[in-house]
């Protein structure tokens, strides 16, 4: 029986993406595609690689700390149990994470196939990833290092390229790594053939990898191990040291290993993948995975159109009409509206770098915030009133917290809500109200078994999220 450990690597904001991805929701937890998220497919995807021959563990996850519940709460909606969830304190790349993974892998005295992907990726053809994954699996069992080389379609100047040897084996000896080229030379790799791009998914030992990082650059591999010493653990969460993390160097699984294995004595291999990948980094990427009219229009949500052809609209709060345009993007939020050529996807980023200099918060955060116990949506605000939307999930509560510069006043209209009120607790049901004087402790919980939703109106000098103290907090982050 081969023992494989899922490992999906959740960093990265997808600014492209914007405005739908932001910092504190990326890409990777977005339903672009189908029903379920990008993170949510690659984490059903690596489940399914279970055969009489495969054994499959609960999944690891690497992410940032912001993104744990986001991650472990979609990751409960798909019915896979959680492994792992490894918290990088900050962003170190790819191979400051597989490291983590593979030393949290090894803890127990086993040495299981980590099976490595990104968590922003789709796959229209997932029976052949199944496949392709197997092989690869069955080769990283001898001990080699086997990589997913994707089956290019076109020439593409966005990707790295892995050059195979000549083999009709199912799995082909890696010759080199290429840097992402210009569009002649992407054309003579798609001529000449043997050229495939490079998707970033990784299979092999969790002891080859550490084995592979100290041979090269052991400085990563003594940085990530120190970090990893000073973890703190807090049921599935791991924590490693954060000034310990903080030193390590920043690289990715590439540029550390991968690049240096080709006539090392570190057998590399590639297994062709052609299953309809696409890493969705940009705008017009979605585009091209998503259904069609007859135009070229690829449209979702409250979206009329008019003599346009090849555009994509996402219509995510009201309707969006478009009359004789061509190869556009719209992207319609709550608080912002992108409109972009589409064959200009790459410059979304731009305008993130913009908003991030100017200390705008739109990069950063939706008007709808998804919270561990809930969500809030920010609906209305002016000088020194706010109102939000809140809902609770059922048998959650926030945290005991007081403000210094604002008062509350909350509005159930719809299920239980129980309420902490200085010395006082009290339950509300639909059409009552309370009112949270300024500095006074207070909590919000719904004890009943249907979400709870309030209306709550700030008043006060100052409505920012951070007048914010809290006392008691089932989530980790009093101070």
């Amino acid at each position: 029986m081969i023992n494989i450990t899922p490992v999906i690597l959740c960093g990265g904001s997808g600014t492209r993406l914007w405005p739908l991805s932001r910092t504190g929701f990326p890409k990777q937890f977005l339903c672009l595609t189908g029903h379920e998220s990008l993170f949510q497919q690659a984490a059903l995807r690596l489940a399914n690689l279970g055969s009489p021959e495969i054994s499959v563990a609960a999944p690891v996850i690497v992410s940032g700390e912001d993104h744990r519940f986001l991650a472990s709460e979609q990751l409960r909606e798909t019915g896979i149990g959680l492994g792992q969830a490894l918290l990088e304190p900050v962003g170190r790349n790819t191979a400051p994470a597989l490291t983590l993974a593979a030393l949290a892998a090894i803890e127990a005295g086993q040495d299981p196939i980590l099976v490595v992907t990104p968590a922003d990726q789709t796959v229209a053809r997932p029976a052949a990833f199944t496949t392709a994954m197997q092989q690869a699996i069955a080769e990283a069992a001898t001990g080699s290092i086997v990589i997913l080389g994707i089956q290019p379609d076109r020439p593409e100047t966005g990707y790295g390229y892995i050059k195979t040897a000549v083999s009709p084996a199912p799995t082909l000896a890696v010759e080199r790594f290429v840097e992402k080229p210009d569009a002649a030379t992407a054309q003579t790799y798609f001529d000449e053939g043997g050229y495939y791009w490079n998707a970033g998914m990784f299979v092999l030992k969790a002891s080859v990898w550490l084995k592979a990082l100290e041979q090269f650059r052991p400085d990563i591999l003594q940085a990530t191990q120190q970090a990893w010493d000073k973890r703190s653990t807090d049921a599935a969460f791991i924590r490693p040291g954060k000034a310990e993390f903080t030193a390590i160097p920043s690289e990715s699984v590439d540029y550390a290993v991968m690049e240096h294995c080709p006539g090392s004595v570190f057998p590399i291999k590639m297994v062709p993948l052609d299953a309809g990948w696409n890493d969705l980094g940009a705008w017009d990427a979605v585009w091209n995975v998503l259904p069609k009219d007859d135009n070229g229009n690829a449209h979702l949500g409250d979206v009329l159109t008019t003599n346009s052809h090849n555009t994509l609209v996402h219509a995510t709060s009201r309707l969006v009409s478009l009359v004789g345009v061509r190869d556009l993007v719209v992207i319609e939020t709550p608080d912002a509206v992108l409109v972009a050529d589409k064959s200009r996807s790459q410059d979304v980023k731009h305008i993130v770098n913009a908003l991030n200099a100017s200390g705008r918060e739109e990069h950063t955060l939706h008007r709808k915030v998804h919270r561990p116990w809930g969500w809030y949506d920010s609906i209305d605000e002016e000088g020194r009133f706010k109102v939000k939307r809140i809902q609770v999930k059922p048998k959650a509560s926030l945290s005991l917290q007081m403000h210094h510069h604002r008062a509350e006043h909350w509005i159930v209209v719809k299920g239980t809500a129980e309420i902490t009120n200085g010395e006082k607790t009290l339950l509300l049901t639909e059409n009552q109200s309370t009112y949270i004087p300024l500095g006074e402790v207070h909590r919000l919980a719904n004890p009943g078994t249907i979400p709870l939703e309030i209306i709550e109106v700030q008043s006060g000098s100052y409505l920012g999220e951070d007048d914010i103290v809290r006392f008691e907090d089932h989530y980790g982050r009093t101070k």
